[in-house]
C-alpha cells in the first residue's frame, strides 16, 4: 500500500464522553484536550455538543482559549445541529472556529425524524453552512446513519451529496471542508465498508471523507481500516474506545495498526498513548481491560517462563509493537506459570545475581503464592529473596508438619496442629481470641507438656505491606518476642497474614533451638 496521511479526530470529549455515567467536569475537559493537542498531538478533536449545558458552554470556552494561545483553535471542533443557526452562534461565543453540522444521512432519518423532504433538508443544510461562513465558521458535514442510508436509500444520499459537493473545496478557500461518513448503529462489516466507500470515491473523487465506527459488532477498528483501504482521509477515535453502546474505535489501537499493518502517516506521538489513556481512565471512572491492546496493564507482560528464555535468547517473541514506542516496559509475570527465566529476568533488571540454588528456592516461593493466586510484582521481589535467602529451611530444627486453623460465628476460633521438633513430632489443638493466638496456644502446650520448657513471650506484633510494594500480594509481618532478658524479633512474609506470623513464629523457634544447641555443646 502506498504510504499516505491519514488524519486523526479524537472525539473523546464529545462521543466518548456519551458512555454510560461519564460526565467530565470543565477542568477535566481542558486538561485532557491539552494532553491531545499539545502532548499526542492529533490532527482535530471534537470537545462538545452545542447547546448542552453551561457547564459545557463554559469547558469550549476554556479549550478554544487555551487552543488560541498555542495556534491551533482551527483544530478545536463542536458538533452542531440544523437549527437556524442557534448551534452557529453557541459555538461563536464559545470562541470556536469549526462546527460538525448534524445532518440527516439516510432517507429514514430524514422523513421520520424531521418529518421533511429530502429537498428540504437540503435547503435547510444549506442555509446552516452560509450562516456559518457569516460568523466565521468553517464547516464539516456529518451524514448521520450514512451506514444504513448507503444500505437502504444509497439514491439518497446521493442526492444530498450531489447538491453539497460543490460547496466543498478540499484546497480551503470554501466554508465546507469535509464530509464525515459514520457508521451511527456500528451495522457494518469490513466488506460493507470498502463496498460503500469505493462508491462514494468513485462518484465524488475530490471529497475529504471521514469515517466515524461505532464497535457494537466489535469492528471498529477494522472497518475503520477498511476505510482507509478504501480512500478515507480521516479517521475518527475516541480514547479508550469510550462511547455510546460498546464504544468507538479506540485510538491507540487504530494508531497502531495504521503504522504498522498499513504504513500510514499520522501526526500521533505515540509515546503519550499510554499516559493519556491513564489520565482518561481517572477522570472517566471507567476501567481500561487489562488485555486492551497498547494500553491494557497486561498487555506488554509475558507470562510463560518459555517466552522470558526466547526473549533472553533472540528475541523470539518480540513483535513490532515494542513497549517502549508507547511509553512503557516490557515486564515479567512473577507466578506459578513463571519459571527461572522469568526470574532471572527480573532479577537482571534489578541488578541481583543468585546463585542456582538461591535461584531454586526463590523460583519455588513464588510458585507457592502463585498457587494462591497471588501475582508478584517486581518490587516485591527483593522483600522475597531477603526472605528466603535468610531463612534457610534445609537446616530447621523445629518444623511445621501440618496445620488447620478455623473460625466460626459464636465461637473461638481454634487451631489444631503437628510440628517437628529435633526430629520428634507432637500434635496438640487450642483455641484462642483469634487464629493466630490459637495456634500459639496449641505450641505453647506442647512447648510445656512434652519438652518442659517455657515459650516466648510475644512483646510486639505489626503487619503491614512490604515498602515498595505495588500489590497485596505479599503481607509482612514482624514479631517480637522477650527471650534471656532481651528482644528476638522475626519477620515473615507470605500472601496470608496468619501464614506470615506463622511463619515468623517458626524462625524464632529455630533460633531458639540453635541458642540451647550451641549452650550445650
Amino acid at each position: 500500500m502506498k504510504q499516505s496521511f491519514i488524519e486523526i479526530m479524537d472525539s473523546t470529549l464529545r462521543d466518548g464522553e456519551q458512555t454510560n455515567g461519564v460526565s467530565f467536569l470543565p477542568h477535566e475537559k481542558l486538561v485532557i484536550a491539552r494532553k491531545l493537542l499539545y502532548g499526542l498531538n492529533v490532527d482535530r478533536i471534537e470537545v462538545a455538543s452545542a447547546r448542552v449545558s453551561e457547564g459545557e458552554k463554559d469547558a469550549v470556552s476554556m479549550i478554544c482559549r487555551y487552543a488560541r494561545q498555542i495556534g491551533r483553535l482551527d483544530r478545536v471542533e463542536v458538533l452542531g445541529f440544523v437549527d437556524g443557526g442557534k448551534s452557529v452562534d453557541w459555538i461563536a461565543d464559545c470562541g470556536g472556529k469549526v462546527i460538525n453540522l448534524l445532518a440527516k444521512g439516510s432517507l429514514k432519518h430524514c422523513t421520520h425524524q424531521l418529518h421533511k423532504t429530502p429537498e428540504e433538508h437540503i435547503a435547510d443544510i444549506k442555509q446552516e453552512i452560509a450562516y456559518a461562513a457569516e460568523r466565521g465558521l468553517n464547516v464539516n458535514l456529518y451524514l448521520e446513519d450514512w451506514s444504513n442510508g448507503m444500505k437502504d436509500s444509497p439514491e439518497y444520499v446521493y442526492q444530498l451529496m450531489d447538491a453539497l459537493a460543490p460547496l466543498s473545496s478540499p484546497q480551503g478557500g470554501s466554508t465546507l471542508r469535509r464530509f464525515m461518513l459514520p457508521d451511527t448503529l456500528g451495522v457494518m462489516n469490513p466488506l460493507q465498508v470498502v463496498e460503500y466507500f469505493r462508491k462514494m470515491m468513485k462518484r465524488y473523487p475530490n471529497q475529504h471523507f471521514d469515517f466515524h465506527a461505532h464497535n457494537d459488532y466489535d469492528l471498529a477498528v477494522s472497518n475503520s481500516l477498511a476505510a482507509v483501504l478504501s480512500g478515507a482521509r480521516g479517521l475518527h477515535v475516541t480514547v479508550n474506545g469510550l462511547g455510546e453502546r460498546c464504544g468507538n474505535a479506540p485510538l491507540a489501537s487504530v494508531q497502531a495498526i495504521l503504522k504498522d499493518q498499513f504504513h500510514a502517516r499520522t501526526n500521533i506521538v505515540e509515546s503519550q498513548l499510554n499516559d493519556l489513556s491513564r489520565m482518561v481512565e481517572s477522570f472517566s471512572g471507567i476501567s481500561v481491560a487489562p488485555n486492551q491492546p497498547i494500553v491494557g496493564e497486561n498487555v506488554f507482560t509475558q507470562v510463560a517462563g518459555v517466552h522470558a528464555d526466547g526473549d533472553s535468547k533472540d528475541k523470539l517473541y518480540y513483535n513490532e509493537l515494542m513497549p517502549e514506542r508507547f511509553g512503557r516496559k516490557r515486564e515479567y509475570a512473577l507466578g506459578k506459570n513463571s519459571g527461572k527465566a522469568n526470574i532471572l529476568k527480573n532479577l537482571e533488571e534489578l541488578g541481583l545475581e543468585l546463585t542456582p540454588e538461591q535461584t531454586r528456592r526463590v523460583t519455588r516461593r513464588i510458585t507457592e503464592l502463585g498457587d494462591k493466586k497471588e501475582i508478584v510484582t517486581q518490587d516485591d521481589l527483593p522483600y522475597i529473596v531477603a526472605d528466603v535467602l535468610k531463612h534457610d529451611t534445609s537446616s530447621e530444627k523445629v518444623k511445621l508438619i501440618s496445620y488447620v486453623v478455623s473460625t466460626s460465628y459464636g465461637l473461638k476460633p481454634g487451631a489444631n496442629i503437628r510440628v517437628e521438633i529435633n526430629g520428634q513430632q507432637y500434635e496438640a489443638g487450642a483455641t484462642g481470641d483469634g487464629q493466630y493466638d490459637a495456634f500459639v496456644k496449641a505450641l505453647r502446650y506442647i512447648y510445656r507438656k512434652h519438652l518442659g520448657r517455657t515459650f516466648p513471650i510475644l512483646a510486639n506484633y505489626q503487619v503491614s505491606i512490604p515498602p515498595g510494594g505495588r500489590t497485596d500480594a505479599l503481607v509482612q509481618t514482624v514479631i517480637s518476642w522477650h527471650y534471656n532478658d532481651g528482644i528476638l524479633r522475626t519477620r515473615g512474609l507470605d500472601a496470608d497474614q496468619t501464614e506470615a506470623a506463622i511463619k515468623a513464629t517458626f524462625k524464632m523457634l529455630n533460633i531458639v533451638e540453635d541458642h540451647l544447641s550451641k549452650k550445650n555443646l
